[in-house]
């Protein structure tokens, strides 16, 4: 391969003539490098300036069109203050694009509409592809002044031009701010298709600059729905690519976003160290959103850290730069914070003038209102003022309920209670506090499985706020059980102990107190140490607090359903430490498995029960050298097939084994389904978990079984059993519990599912299948059949009597 040298000296003749330097520049700044197109473009003017006029400024204005794009909008107006007659003759549209967007930036929108409405003028009399960015550039300037419904009209002009004139770059950059637009609207699966559209073709034409725009594009669409994980990744990514490129604008941007995800994570120190840095970039660049946004961020903190005499400096330079910027949303968000503040210092009258207002503006976005009401009813509860609170509560979670049900997609649904968490933790502690447990039960209740309860049809997609009609004690005497209902709260936490005729409200600690018991012991279980010899001190916590003070409702050997909230969904509480005599297991003394909701406790009984036909797929062949193989999948297989008919059992193994011999068996058919391999569980993307089978096509991932085609296969299933490593998943949603395999069985109809919370293995989970199976045909309910099978381990002498070994499966009960 030839050496590619391009210079605009003497040197690398082979390459020194006009057409390629100016390509090459232009490649370099599509590809997204920066600050090297800025460079190379300013030299290029340079060399030609004497010898070709016409050409040094299409370098400049190449140049000025990198600067922009880095956010410099003063240097571009400086770059194009003095431009020769008759180069503005020739590139008058360009020039006047960058000078509006450069305004635009700036806020002084009246110079950039003067500018673009020139341009406008000179695009009726041709046909040149810049008329495209003139589009664009109006869009720019309408995102910028808070103009949403103007700004998608000027994008998608801008769209199809780029389709007419095959302007792929163009297009991208308009798929990029549709996404934008949707974001400020609070559409935010909306978003995630646009800035996933703009990211694939940047991706497909190497436009890297764009590639980190829609990455944190979709950053912060995730963040917004509530997913911090999700949008952490992205945020991370964008950011690397920003400063790789030298676009300082988006670095500052994806600073700032940053500082949300740890302002979340009440890391205020990072928070602070973020905001500053971003304020100081801003300042420089002169770039007046991004310095709104770092003043209002910084008050945030200084707010949350009670600094307040810092916080109400910040708040008063936001709100003080928000009338001159002429977006109304800014005035808004600098009003919230300064009503805060207002409250945190006792003046309640002016804070509730300004709730009040800021709810009632016709101009605020959605989740400005759901803060706005739930400051208001939080500002009524600590004046003691529960009759106008309450009202208020209400009103915040019905704003709230309303924008989740405009979302139009199933994943999108999955993290967007998080936005709401405080407003109905707030509201469950304040009902407990003024006597109504049983009020407080139906609103915590009505926040668990709602995606779940949705697709399977048991509950309606509403705009209303509707926490009424679920019988718990009904839904304790269809189970046969007694329930514990747990709420993890900020600063109390609760159990409702539900019997088939009477109800019990056990106050619990904070939730950090509880999470950090839990994860140490979860911890303990997979590791060297024998728990229950060491009579481990945070298994025998856990049961003391969430386990005994309840064991008046529950009879000997009793059936307990879980209702789990937060790090409770990855604890299998069969596993908690019961002093006496004899520390033991809680296993031994109850049946236990888990739900997600009240309202699906119970229904499962009229589940088909008896032989019923078996599908079992496992024992793949898999060319993927991330999954080994698995010795004893086939005689997990062969245990389990003896306790059915021939007639009953329809077995996919080795190279049939396949994603594709499960969709195209019918699966509605079977009372059971059972899977043999290796399973992936996925903390980010969760209905990217998937069961590992052998390949059945030429595609990459053909060999895999994902969550989200499992929900596509509607079951009737009695039982499904996931014999694979996390098949209850990892990934724990506010409200919806463990999303993964066993979630999504249950989202296709299952009534039963049995994941494991850790890896299993692979000797000793056939002889648990086994002693499953065998219970289940004597006609045993799952949740009694585990726990036979587990009781036998528990009392052998072998190692698999450790929880490692038993302990990872956990049933689910559904519909």
């Amino acid at each position: 391969m030839a050496l590619c040298c391009v210079a605009f000296g003497s040197g690398c003749q082979r390459y020194n003539t006009s057409k390629l330097n100016f390509e090459h520049t232009q490649q370099v700044f599509a590809y997204g490098d920066l600050v090297a197109s800025q460079v190379e473009a300013e030299r290029g003017y340079q060399f030609y300036l004497k010898s070709d006029p016409l050409l040094a400024w299409r370098f400049r204005l190449l140049e000025a069109e990198a600067l922009a794009w880095r956010g410099m909008s003063q240097q571009v107006l400086a770059l194009l203050n003095s431009v020769p007659p008759s180069v503005y003759q020739r590139f008058s549209i360009s020039i006047l694009t960058l000078q509006g967007i450069s305004h635009a930036r700036l806020h002084d929108f009246a110079d950039a509409q003067a500018k673009l409405s020139q341009a406008d003028e000179a695009c009726l009399h041709s046909d040149e592809p810049t008329c495209g960015a003139v589009a664009r550039a109006h869009g720019v300037l309408a995102l910028e002044q808070g103009q949403f419904t103007v700004a998608r009209h000027f994008f998608t002009k801008t769209l199809d031009i780029a389709d007419k004139k095959n302007d792929r770059f163009l297009k991208s950059t308009a798929l990029l701010n549709l996404g934008a637009v949707a974001l400020q609207q609070g559409h935010f699966d909306e978003a995630i298709d646009w800035s996933t559209s703009a990211l694939k073709l940047a991706t497909t034409i190497n436009a890297r600059d764009i590639v980190q725009v829609a990455l944190g594009n979709l950053g912060w669409a995730y963040y917004k729905l509530g997913d911090v994980e999700k949008a952490s990744d992205d945020f991370r990514k964008a950011a690397g690519t920003a400063t790789e490129l030298g676009d300082d604008l988006y670095q500052l941007r994806w600073t700032t976003t940053a500082g949300y995800v740890l302002l979340d994570h009440r890391d205020y120190v990072g928070a602070e160290e973020a905001y500053t840095r971003a304020l100081s970039v801003a300042k420089r660049i002169r770039s007046t959103e991004d310095i709104f946004n770092a003043l209002i961020s910084l008050a945030l903190v200084y707010e949350a850290t009670g600094h307040l005499e810092q916080a109400q400096q910040y708040a008063q330079a936001a709100l003080d730069m928000a009338p001159s910027d002429g977006n109304p949303l800014d005035e808004l968000y600098s009003s919230l914070v300064k009503g805060r503040l207002s409250a945190i210092q006792h003046r309640e009258m002016e804070a509730e003038k300004i709730f009040t207002r800021v709810d009632r503006d016709p101009k605020s976005d959605v989740s400005l209102k759901w803060e706005a009401e739930h400051a208001l009813a939080k500002l009524y509860e600590d004046e003691n003022r529960p009759t106008q609170a309450d009202p208020e509560y209400r009103a915040a979670l019905k704003t709230f309920e309303t924008a989740r049900s405009e979302l139009k997609h199933e994943e999108s649904e999955l993290p967007f209670l998080t936005n709401a968490s405080r407003i109905y933790d707030d509201y469950v502690h304040f009902l407990i506090e003024h006597g109504k447990a049983d009020v407080a039960l139906q609103v915590a209740d009505f926040t668990r499985a709602r995606t779940l309860a949705e697709g399977l049809g048991l509950l309606k997609t509403s705009k209303a706020f509707a926490a009424n009609g679920v019988d718990a004690n009904a839904a304790a005497r269809r189970a046969g059980a007694t329930i514990f209902f747990y709420w993890l709260g900020e600063k109390q936490s609760y159990l409702w102990v539900i019997g088939t005729q009477k109800e019990q409200l056990i106050k619990l600690p904070p939730e950090k107190e509880i999470k950090t018991a839990v994860e140490r012991y979860e911890r303990a279980l997979v590791g060297p140490q024998d728990v229950l010899e060491n009579s481990n001190a945070d298994g025998t916590w856990l049961y003391e607090t969430l386990i005994a003070p309840a064991l008046s409702m529950v009879p000997k050997n009793g059936k307990v359903i879980i209702i789990p909230d937060g790090s409770l969904n990855g604890l299998n509480f069969e596993t908690l430490l019961v002093r006496g005599p004899r520390v033991h297991y809680w296993i031994e003394d109850a049946t236990v498995s888990d739900a997600s909701s009240l309202r699906l406790v119970g229904s499962s009984a009229t589940a088909t029960k008896g032989h019923g036909k078996l599908l079992m797929i496992g024992n793949p062949l898999t060319n993927n050298r991330d999954y080994g193989a698995l010795p004893n999948a086939a005689v997990e297989m062969e245990k389990i097939e003896k306790h059915f008919p021939s007639g009953d059992r329809t077995a996919y193994a080795q190279e049939s084994a396949t994603a594709s011999a499960y969709r195209e068996s019918k699966p509605e058919q079977f009372s059971y389904i059972h899977f043999v391999a290796h399973g992936t569980a996925s903390r980010t993307s969760p209905l990217d978990s998937a069961v590992v089978l052998s390949p059945s096509g030429p595609q990459e991932d053909s060999f895999k079984l994902y969550a989200r085609d499992v929900i596509r296969c509607p079951l009737h299933a009695r039982l499904v059993t996931i014999s694979t490593c996390y098949g209850a998943g990892t990934r724990a949603y506010t409200g919806e519990g463990l999303v993964g395999l066993s979630w999504a069985f249950l989202r296709a109809g299952a009534h039963n599912v049995v994941g494991a919370l850790w890896e299993v293995n692979d000797t000793s989970t056939p002889q648990l299948m086994d002693r499953f199976y065998a219970e289940l045909t004597t006609g045993k309910s799952p949740d009694v059949a585990l726990r036979e099978a587990k009781l036998e381990f528990l009392h052998s002498s072998s190692a698999f009597r450790k929880p490692y070994y038993w302990a990872p499966f956990q049933l689910y009960t559904g519909q």
